[in-house]
């Protein structure tokens, strides 16, 4: 094995005329405002609607509850969970969005430069070389598709607030949650809770002598939008619009009517577990603000990418920001920030106590599309890094198929899919957010690291957007990301390393033998 051939790279050029090759051309419809929009589609949900209730309350769970032996109590003495925020979540959304901030402007001048779908994968292709691709490659699998589970949990639970609020329908809560969570709500829900009003029974069902749950409302929306998303970008495009303007204007509201039904005495003390806390929630709150990696997948269906692509990575994350940090402070004064354990519907969760039934169905609403709206963008972004490494043979042929009339990524589209619909089936959120956390920001350390390679192995190319203060910017970027990794739970680094390995199994085993004369044939750099 040549340690030349695992970092030979792929020089940008030759990504570019590979991907706009006649028979791989895809339908060039999206503006810098679409991108926008999809940029704040997959941003605007996942921190605001289902979150911002976990990072604020923590999540405990002792190394004895993970594996109970006496070596792995005495190593991992300590929780593997993590501290409760608090109210000073805001704080957190505010950390989480300047790392990404650094993130994205690496992002931004790779897009402009190399404007092809895969993402961050291609980007690493160009810079760092095949595996270190291949790596961020399966490090995306965690961003988007187990990403997509935390989402569509939050929908099940957003959902149900709809349909009691305007049906007055009940339903058991083994159909409506994953097991974990269903046990949790069932030991902890107190009367009184407006969650209880949700459910016509808490009694779970046994299969082979075990507690049995599966949400199926999760399962139903992710098997739509995958429907959507096959039929093709454009109609993609006008989906997401409408339900980010519906989303935005939910959120104003909730800033504006929740501001009254504060009470002050909940920000006391602001930060209970202090700057760990604070890290902690910003670890978990980071997967609220990748919305711009997801656009950075579309370079191929840009109108003019080269100055697209960094006005919708940019002003989503900009745009976003102060919204988070409003609704997370609104959230934790209505009620105090412990009642949000475990509870994939904080708003909804928080507007049920102000007495006004209407403003719960109202915000049930709003969330119901940002959540569709980030799972639209999130299973778009997954198919088109699946159909970048088939090309350069990384995966087999038949992931870089596009439908002969829609000229999609269908096949990819549909398995993602169906990954996402049963993984969501039986998957707390907890436990998602988190894998999906880890992922992204290994995958973004690598991409800063890529524009500090490429500034000097490949300098005369045309940046028409650059990174200012090259390498502060990026080298800020990685020290922030990298702390950020470290305030994820202990579970979650394994879960990760575990992860990882299956990838490189993965990789040495299939793609390893197959990219070889492909690469030497298509005139790939040496490094």
């Amino acid at each position: 094995m040549s340690l030349r051939r695992l970092f030979r790279t792929k020089p940008a050029q030759l990504l570019i005329d590979e991907a706009y090759e006649p028979e791989r051309l895809m339908k060039k419809r999206l503006s810098a405002f679409d991108l926008i929009a999809f940029g704040v589609g997959a941003t605007i949900g996942s921190g605001i609607f289902a979150l911002t209730g976990t990072a604020a309350a923590g999540q405990a769970q002792s190394a004895k509850d993970w594996l109970s032996t006496p070596i792995v109590n005495f190593i991992l003495s300590s929780p593997l969970g993590r501290e409760g925020a608090g109210p000073a979540i805001a704080v957190s959304f505010i950390v989480a969005a300047l790392a990404c901030g650094l993130a994205a402007l690496c992002y931004a001048e790779l897009a402009a430069m190399i404007p092809v779908s895969g993402s961050a994968y291609t980007f690493a292709y160009a810079a760092l070389g095949e595996l270190v691709a291949w790596i961020i490659g399966w490090d995306l699998i965690l961003e988007y598709a187990v990403g997509n589970v935390a989402v569509a949990v939050s929908w099940s639970d957003y959902f149900l607030y709809l349909l009691h609020g305007v049906t007055g329908l009940k339903v058991p809560l083994w159909l409506v949650s994953d097991c974990s969570t269903a046990l949790t709500r069932t030991a902890g829900l107190a009367a009184g809770s407006p969650q209880l009003e949700l459910y016509s029974s808490l009694t779970l069902p046994t299969l082979f002598g075990h507690p049995f749950a599966v949400n199926l409302p999760a399962f139903a929306i992710v098997a739509l939008v995958t429907w959507v998303l096959v039929v093709g970008i454009h109609e993609s495009a006008i989906v997401n619009t409408i339900l980010v303007v519906v989303k935005v204007a939910i959120v104003l509201f909730v800033i504006v009517f929740g501001w009254g039904f504060v009470n002050s005495s909940n920000w006391v003390p602001f930060a209970p577990s202090g700057w760990a806390g604070i890290m902690g929630g910003a670890a978990i709150v980071f997967f609220s603000f990748i919305g711009f990696d997801a656009v950075s997948s579309m370079a191929e269906e840009t109108k003019n990418p080269q100055k697209d692509m960094p006005a919708g990575m940019l002003g989503s994350l900009l745009i976003c920001t102060l919204l988070y940090a409003a609704v997370s402070l609104v959230l934790t004064g209505i009620l105090p920030y412990k009642t949000y354990a475990n509870d994939a519907a904080p708003v909804a969760t928080a507007l049920a106590q102000t007495g006004n039934p209407w403003a719960q169905v109202v915000v049930a609403l709003g969330a119901l599309a940002g959540m569709t709206s980030v799972l639209l963008v999130f299973q778009l972004g997954q198919p088109r890094i699946f159909m970048a490494m088939a090309r350069d043979r990384l995966l087999p042929k038949f992931f870089s198929t596009l439908h002969p009339r829609y000229r999609t990524p269908f096949i990819p589209t549909i398995l993602t899919g169906v990954v996402v619909s049963v993984s969501a089936l039986f998957l707390d959120i907890g436990q998602a957010a988190e894998l999906t956390n880890i992922g992204t920001l290994a995958a973004f350390i690598l991409v800063c690291g890529g524009v500090i390679v490429l500034r000097k192995t490949d300098s005369q190319r045309l940046r028409p957007f650059k990174c200012p203060l090259v390498p502060f910017v990026p080298l800020a970027g990685i020290i922030a990301c990298f702390a950020l990794m470290l305030s994820l739970p202990v579970i979650t680094w394994w879960r990760f390393v575990l992860w990882m390995a299956l990838g490189l199994a993965v990789y040495f085993g299939y793609g390893y033998r197959k990219t070889g004369q492909s690469i030497q044939s298509a005139g790939a750099a040496e490094p």
